[in-house]
């Protein structure tokens, strides 16, 4: 299992200093209809929320 995660969206609220995520859970998804992708454009990840 992944010990580090990072992520350059910066208005993310569990994106911290060095581009590291602080979020206790990761959660990624495919964007194309299925539960299945055969790459990185088809999955987006459902655990980022914006900064107020």
């Amino acid at each position: 299992m992944a010990q580090t995660v990072l992520c350059e969206v910066e208005n993310c609220v569990y994106n911290a200093e060095g581009e590291k995520c602080t979020a206790t859970e990761i959660f990624v998804a495919s964007n194309n209809g299925n539960n299945e992708a055969s790459s990185q454009e088809e999955t987006d990840c459902q655990t980022f929320e914006p900064e107020n």
